[in-house]
Formats: structure tokens, C-alpha cells, sequence
């Protein structure tokens, strides 16, 4: 496993960095090696861009052989009915099982769901499909970001330039944006969100919103405190930079890589894996009781029970840490998980959140996620930011160390001003704690 951690200043950040597969570049096959940074010399290049090619056409060629078991589509009508409405649920008959369960078993990649938004634009209304200018906008879009990925202008002496252009992807505390995958077709779907029907999440509690504002206060009080030192602590880190966990919803969702699931199943269990941080959770299907509010854990308890052809699962006892879409559960908090086929090869996933704690009324989500048997799922190899957190902590020692040195000379460190896009808190927000809070 090859280490995926790059280097700015005081800054060092390490994403998942598996194997760097053919597929890992989304099939685009732009000549340029995964593991290439920087564009290399002219003649170098030509080598790389050839035996690239060669590589490519030996991986078509095994494909070519072998055959593709189950291949989804975004534009199938188990994604989105004929008249553009979200299929209803269970209306596929799914295959049983040799002991007689539902089979969702399979391999699902979301990346072509990339670029449908959790929430439906206002203007969009209860439309769950498209209409074609819009769906040519996110075409757009998809081919801009490409475009931006597969830029030769890219280096990582460069790298906080393109940030400023492109945002954190490609950015110095970023992969290479050429290793990143997008999708290869685009789909028609308005937004996640199905319920309520115009496609938009509920308003907060005012204690909810109250919450929200407290949390903020508190982050940013935080990068006022470490006055532009990176981090002195771990805890300063979200658990997205540390690896440890994106939580239950997000690490389903698309990401800017490892957007993979998959399904294995037992008589009276199920187990579902998610590609991004390497999560599994082994669920029982044999309809028993929820454990109790003692235990708490990233991704929570989860039970299931067989409604026909659709799995229910209830999960409980998310810790607070690890929020749903940006909001953390209360003690009354229960997600409804609903796994089933709506096609025979789309995984039709539906999340139902209901908290009123946080929110004024339950929503509901639905990822339509293609099969791809031949998708390569490969071990997240993150550990924990690999070098990423002792780089990083290595660095605000150096940049600690740097201003002491400067203040024995009489020199001021600037005080720290708050960047329009926060600052210190890696991909999920700051954490707020770290030493230097407790």
C-alpha cells in the first residue's frame, strides 16, 4: 500500500490511498501514471503516457474476457420510474437466498451519483427528474471537474493555487486531483432527499438551532486560540482527517474516491461494508431487540427485520460525534435503514431520520446505487491519517518553535483573522477540544 500523504508548509494530509487501480481514475485514460504528482520530462512523459496506454488496454482486454456478472445504469427504471418518480419501494422481486432470505449480495459503486445535492433545489419543486437544461448544467460540471483534474498545470508546488481555484480538492492538503473519480454517467436524480416530496430537509428545532450556533462559537474560538497553528492536538482534527470514521450516511454517499459498497449475507445476518474509512456493520436480520442506550459507537446498533423483500433496519446510539448530515442525533434520535432491489442491479438504499430533538419533522433519503460485480474493492489503507497526524503535529511544533524563536528577537506574531472558509478544520470541521480546552 502505497502512502498517499502530501506535504505544504506545516501542513500533511494522507487520504485512503488504495491500491491505485484502473478503475480509480474512473476509466479516464488520460496517459498519466496514478502515482505521478508532478508532470515529469518531455521524453518521461511520452514513456509514462505509452506504457500507461498498455496497461489500459491489457485491463480492457482481461475485462474483455472475463465478462461483467451485474452492471447497473443511473438511467435504469429501477433508479427512476418511466413518468421521472422514484420507484416504489419493494415493487422489484428479489432473488431468495438458499435458506430462503432476500439476496442483495453484490458489489455497488456511487459514483455515478456524484453531483446529485442531499437536498433539491428550490427551483426544481417536487420534480424528482431533471428537466434536460438542468441536467446539462451538472453534465457541465461533471466535465469541468475532469478537466480540472486532469490539468497539467498541477503541482505540488502549485498546490495552494489551485485551491484558491478549485477548492480543497487539489489543494496542498489534498491528493493529486488526477487520482480522484467522477462520474462516467450522469444521473437525472434532483436530490437525495424524497421526503418531503419538494425534496427539502426540515427546519431544526430552535434547540437544534441554538446547538448549531454553540458549536460554531466554539470552533471558531478555538482557531482563534490556536492563532493559525494547524492543530496541537489530534482532537483539533475532524475524524475525517483522522480516519477514523465518516459516519453512517457519509459513508455511503459519494465521495471524491472509495465510493463502494458492499453486501454479504448469512442465514439471520447481513453485512454491510462501505468503502470509505473501511467500515462494516454486521446487522442481524432475525428481527431481535435493540441493545440499550449504554453502548454507543461511530456508526450506532443496528437490527433488522425482512418485510417482504425489503431488509428494515433501526439504528440507535450514534455517538454524538458522529453526526448525520452535519447534525448530531439526540438520546431520541433513530435512523430507519431500508435495503432492497429495485432492479436486478440497483441497490434501492432509503434512510429515514427521524429525531424531533433536532429536526420538525422526519425525512427521508434514497440512494438508487448501481451493481458493479467488477468494481475493484479494495482494503482503505488510511490507519489513522498514516503520516498525516504526525506530520501535521510535527509541523505546528516546527511553526510553535519558529514563532518563539521569533518573539526573543522582538518580533510579533500576527494575529490570527478567520478565513471566509474557516480555517484549521480539515474536511469535517474543526473538532473544538484538543489539550488545550481540557
Amino acid at each position: 500500500m502505497a502512502d498517499c500523504t502530501h506535504r505544504n508548509g506545516t501542513r500533511g494530509y494522507s487520504h485512503s490511498c488504495k491500491t491505485h487501480r484502473i478503475e480509480g481514475i474512473s476509466g479516464r485514460l488520460n496517459g498519466r501514471m496514478a502515482g505521478d504528482i508532478s508532470r515529469p520530462a518531455d521524453g518521461e512523459h511520452m514513456k509514462r503516457l505509452i506504457l500507461g496506454s498498455l496497461t489500459a488496454m491489457a485491463v480492457i482486454a482481461v475485462l474483455a474476457t472475463t465478462g461483467v456478472s451485474g452492471q447497473g445504469k443511473v438511467d435504469s427504471l429501477g433508479v427512476m420510474a418511466a413518468d421521472g418518480s422514484v420507484p416504489a419501494l419493494g415493487s422489484f422481486k428479489v432473488p431468495k437466498t438458499p435458506w430462503g432470505e432476500p439476496d442483495l449480495q453484490g458489489t455497488y459503486n456511487a459514483n455515478d451519483l456524484q453531483g446529485i445535492p442531499m437536498q433539491r433545489a428550490q427551483t426544481v419543486g417536487t420534480r424528482y427528474r431533471l428537466s434536460d437544461d438542468e441536467f446539462n448544467q451538472r453534465v457541465a460540471q461533471r466535465d469541468q471537474n475532469v478537466a480540472n483534474d486532469n490539468s497539467d498545470e498541477f503541482s505540488l508546488e502549485r498546490a495552494e493555487e489551485f485551491e484558491k481555484r478549485f477548492g480543497t480538492v487539489g489543494g496542498a492538503v489534498s491528493p493529486p486531483p488526477h487520482w480522484l473519480e467522477r462520474a462516467r454517467s450522469v444521473s437525472r436524480v434532483s436530490s437525495y432527499v424524497i421526503d418531503p416530496p419538494d425534496g427539502r430537509i426540515p427546519a431544526l428545532t430552535p434547540a437544534a438551532q441554538a446547538a448549531v450556533q454553540e458549536r460554531q462559537q466554539a470552533q471558531a474560538a478555538r482557531r482563534k486560540q490556536l492563532n493559525g497553528i494547524e492543530a496541537d492536538w489530534t482532537t483539533d482534527r475532524s475524524n475525517y482527517d483522522r480516519c477514523i470514521s465518516t459516519g453512517v450516511l457519509n459513508s455511503i454517499t459519494p465521495k471524491i474516491y472509495n465510493s463502494g459498497s458492499r453486501i454479504v449475507q448469512g442465514q439471520g445476518w447481513l453485512a454491510f461494508q462501505n468503502e470509505m474509512i473501511h467500515e462494516t456493520r454486521v446487522i442481524p436480520t432475525d428481527g431481535r431487540k435493540q441493545v440499550g442506550s449504554g453502548v454507543q459507537n461511530w456508526m450506532g446498533t443496528s437490527v433488522g427485520h425482512w418485510e417482504g423483500d425489503v431488509l428494515v433496519v433501526e439504528t440507535r446510539n450514534i455517538k454524538p460525534e458522529s453526526p448525520i448530515n452535519g447534525q448530531p442525533l439526540s438520546d431520541q434520535g433513530v435512523l430507519t435503514e431500508r435495503f432492497t432491489l429495485s432492479d436486478p442491479n440497483t441497490l434501492d438504499y432509503r434512510m429515514t431520520i427521524n429525531d424531533p430533538k433536532v429536526y420538525a419533522a422526519p425525512w427521508t433519503l434514497r440512494l438508487p446505487i448501481p451493481r458493479e460485480d467488477s468494481y475493484g474493492y479494495f482494503e482503505y489503507g488510511c490507519h489513522e491519517g498514516n503520516y498525516s497526524m504526525p506530520n501535521l503535529l510535527a509541523g505546528s511544533r516546527a511553526e510553535e518553535k519558529r514563532r518563539a524563536e521569533a518573539a526573543a528577537r522582538g518580533e510579533k506574531t500576527p494575529d490570527y483573522v478567520e478565513p471566509a472558509r474557516g480555517g484549521g478544520a480539515g474536511r469535517g470541521g474543526a473538532a473544538g477540544g484538543g489539550r488545550g480546552n481540557n
